[in-house]
């Protein structure tokens, strides 16, 4: 999967004196149907998550507080996205490897996800990822 097709979307955002709100739809603001929903929160300095790729799985990535950064790379190209706007999410493509880092103090990252969790739909190990990454058409 080209690294062009991962983005940031803006979502619904509505306004009121007593602050906002931002939702997500599953198959209207995002193709896919959120079947898990998980959070990173109290991320020590310095920290680094993800580290992996998805064979199948999508996801939408959203900074609910603070900032991180999020580098996406498709086993060709690599992409840095800066994310800090709850009103803002990086759609994910599947075959993308991701490292998320330089956490804010109080940040939180949410993710939705198009499935359950699934030990075998991970790459944990890069050059198997970078490996079978080329090996797709593009």
């Amino acid at each position: 999967m080209p690294i062009d097709l991962c983005r940031i979307i803006q979502l619904p955002k509505i306004s009121d004196p007593r602050g906002n709100l931002t939702f997500v739809e599953g198959g209207k603001h995002i193709s896919f149907d959120i079947k898990r929903i998980y959070y990173l929160y109290d991320v020590p300095g310095g920290a680094e998550r993800g580290a992996h790729g998805h064979k199948e799985l999508k996801q939408l990535i959203v900074a609910i507080s603070g900032s991180f950064d999020v580098e996406l790379d498709d086993g060709v190209m690599k992409k840095r996205f800066h994310l800090n706007n709850p009103s803002q999410g990086l759609l994910v493509s599947p075959m993308m490897w991701r490292d998320i880092k330089n956490f804010s103090s109080g940040s939180v990252c949410l993710v939705l996800a198009s499935d359950y969790y699934d030990e075998m739909d991970y790459y944990r190990d890069y050059n198997q990822f970078v490996g079978d990454a080329r090996r797709i058409p593009r």
